[in-house]
């Protein structure tokens, strides 16, 4: 081995690490999309059916439980606000956080009676709303990646 291929050996190793640094991060950022659109995809859904039908029925839910009914109202924000930033990718955190609190105000008003039963299928009957609070609270921790509007370094991406 002569002394000209010793030194072009690290040289190539490290443009084979830098590439390989790249796959990943891409990768990584490929992940926090799929993750940030499928939950606020998914979470906006209901949000747009809450559109539609009004918020009658958590008015209600809040009633019983002696809360102002007005609070209601911040339903849209926790699923249709939140979920359509935290999809474009602003400030997506701070998003997240909202879905998250959201989430746990509903399984709060509706859903403690099943808390710990099984669905017909085996599955827990909360795998859901679930799926919503630990999805969001994944996003929160993750951050937007660098495909979204804020940016990979954002300040609340």
């Amino acid at each position: 081995m002569n002394t000209t291929t010793l030194r072009a050996e690290p040289q190539q190793n490290a443009v084979v690490r830098r590439r390989e640094f790249q796959y990943i991060t891409e990768m990584a950022s490929g992940g926090k999309l799929l993750l940030r659109v499928l939950i606020g995809a998914l979470v906006l859904l209901h949000g747009i059916a809450k559109l539609k039908t009004g918020v009658g029925p958590v008015m209600g839910m809040l009633t019983q439980q002696g809360l102002p009914p007005e609070l209601a109202y911040f339903v849209y924000v926790g699923e249709v606000v939140a979920p359509v930033m935290m999809i474009i990718g602003i400030w997506t955190r701070f998003a997240a956080l909202i879905v998250a609190g959201n989430m746990i105000v509903a399984v709060a008003l509706a859903h403690v009676p099943q808390l710990l039963l099984l669905n017909d299928q085996g599955g827990w009957a909360l795998e859901l709303q679930a799926m919503f609070l630990f999805g969001a609270l994944s996003v929160m921790m993750l951050g937007a990646g660098r495909y979204s509007a804020g940016g990979a370094l954002g300040r609340w991406n």
